[in-house]
C-alpha cells in the first residue's frame, strides 16, 4: 500500500469518527488540534471533558474555504475580509460576530466566534473530506504544553483518544495569531507567527495592547502552555549563577538557553535552543516537554531578545512561568534589583513570590 493511499484511509476513518461524534487529533501548521464536529454540541462537549477545559473558554472552528464563513459568522467587516484574503490558509484566527445558529459551547457563551483556515495539507484534506467545520483547541490537557508532534498527543491522552492523524512535526510550533474584528478597529488578541507589522501592512488600523473589554479568546489565561515542572524566566547575565545555586545544593535543574553551557554539571540538563526566532518557536514546546521529564526542581529559561519577531515566544514563556496569581500580588522583576544569587534562590523557593525574573510588558 502506498503512503498516499494509507494516509487517505486514515483520513477517511477520521472523517467517519467525526461524523459519529468522536474526537480526532490532527496536525496543523501551528500545533496539533483536538477536533470534533463543530455542528454537534455533544461532540464538542467531549473536547472540554477530555481536556479539562473550562466551559466558558471558546474554541476555534476550522474550515477549509472562505465560502463556508457564512455558516459560522456574520457581518464581516472589510478589514476581516482583507486579512483573510492575505493570510488564509495560514496561522491567523479571526474573531468575528457569530452566526445565529452557532451553539454557545463553541463561543463560550459569547456573541463572537474564533475561526480560521489552516494550511497544513493533512488538516485541509481532513476538512475537505469532512465537509464541515471542525472545532479544535490544542490537543493537550488544559493549560499544559501544546503538542507539536503526534507522540505528544499520545502522551497526553493515551488510550482515551483513539484517532490521531500523524502529520510529522508542526512547521510553526506556536499557536495562531488571533485578531478581533468586531469593533471600531481590529485588535491583536494573541501574538503568533504573523506579527503586528505584517497585519498592519494589510490593514493599517490594527491595534495592539490589552483591552479588558475584548471577548475571551483561546489561550488568553495568565497561566497557560505550562509544563508540570515550575518555570522561571531568568536574564541571560544571571542564568549561570542561578543555575549553580541549585546544583551546588545537589538539586537537579533544567535549563533552556540561547547558547551552549560553559561547563558540564551532573545535576544540570541544558538545551541550547539557539538564537534564531523561527527555530526557537518551532521547537519550544518539544524542548519544554523534554525538560519536563528530567525530574528537575525547576526549569530555568533564559530571557529571549526584545523585538517584534520574538513577541509570540515571549508571550508563551510569560504564561508558562505564571502562577496565575491574584491581581494584588506584586510581580517581582529582578533584572536590575541588587540581589545576590542566594536571595534569588530564596525567592525561587518562595511560593508566595512570582516565578518570573524577567517579566516583559
Amino acid at each position: 500500500m502506498s503512503v498516499a493511499r494509507d494516509t487517505q484511509k486514515l483520513i477517511q476513518a477520521a472523517v467517519e469518527a467525526l461524523r459519529s461524534g468522536e474526537l480526532v487529533a490532527f496536525p496543523t501548521e501551528t500545533v496539533y488540534g483536538l477536533g470534533a464536529n463543530a455542528s454537534d454540541p455533544a461532540a464538542v462537549r467531549k473536547i472540554f471533558d477530555l481536556k479539562g477545559r473550562p466551559s466558558d473558554h471558546p474554541v476555534i472552528v476550522h474550515i477549509d474555504d472562505k465560502k463556508h464563513l457564512q455558516r459560522w459568522a456574520q457581518d464581516l467587516p472589510p478589514e476581516a475580509q482583507a486579512l483573510a484574503a492575505a493570510f488564509w490558509p495560514g496561522p491567523l484566527t479571526l474573531v468575528l460576530n457569530r452566526a445565529p445558529a452557532v451553539n454557545d459551547i463553541i463561543t463560550g457563551g459569547q456573541d463572537t466566534i474564533a475561526i480560521r483556515i489552516p494550511s497544513h495539507p493533512i488538516a485541509r484534506q481532513l476538512l475537505t473530506a469532512f465537509g464541515g467545520g471542525i472545532a479544535a483547541p490544542s490537543a493537550n490537557r488544559y493549560g499544559h504544553v501544546s503538542p507539536t508532534r503526534a507522540d505528544h498527543v499520545r502522551e497526553e491522552f493515551g488510550k482515551a483518544l483513539k484517532h490521531v492523524l500523524d502529520g510529522g512535526d508542526c512547521k510553526i510550533g506556536l499557536e495562531s495569531t488571533i485578531v478581533l474584528c468586531t469593533g471600531a478597529a481590529p485588535r491583536l488578541l494573541r501574538p503568533g507567527s504573523i506579527t503586528l507589522s505584517q497585519l498592519r501592512a494589510i490593514v493599517p488600523s490594527v491595534v495592539g495592547g490589552v483591552d479588558p473589554s475584548a471577548p475571551r479568546a483561546p489561550g488568553d489565561k495568565p497561566r497557560h502552555y505550562s509544563p508540570k515542572t515550575p518555570v522561571t524566566l531568568v536574564p541571560g547575565r544571571r542564568l549561570v549563577d542561578v543555575m549553580r545555586e541549585f546544583t551546588d545544593e545537589k538539586e537537579k535543574v533544567a535549563v533552556l538557553s540561547l547558547r551552549p553551557p560553559s561547563t558540564a554539571n551532573r545535576y544540570m540538563t541544558w538545551i541550547n535552543a539557539g538564537g534564531r526566532h523561527e527555530a526557537y518557536a518551532r521547537n519550544l514546546y518539544a524542548y519544554l516537554r523534554t525538560l519536563d521529564k528530567v525530574g528537575a526542581k525547576v526549569i530555568l529559561i533564559e530571557e529571549v531578545p526584545a523585538g517584534e519577531q520574538w513577541e509570540a515566544v515571549r508571550d508563551r514563556l510569560k504564561r508558562a512561568a505564571s502562577k496565575d496569581a491574584p491581581a494584588e500580588q506584586p510581580v517581582v522583576d529582578l533584572r536590575d534589583a541588587p540581589l545576590t544569587p542566594s536571595q534569588e534562590l530564596a525567592m525561587l523557593h518562595d511560593d508566595s513570590a512570582s516565578r518570573s525574573f524577567a517579566a516583559n510588558p
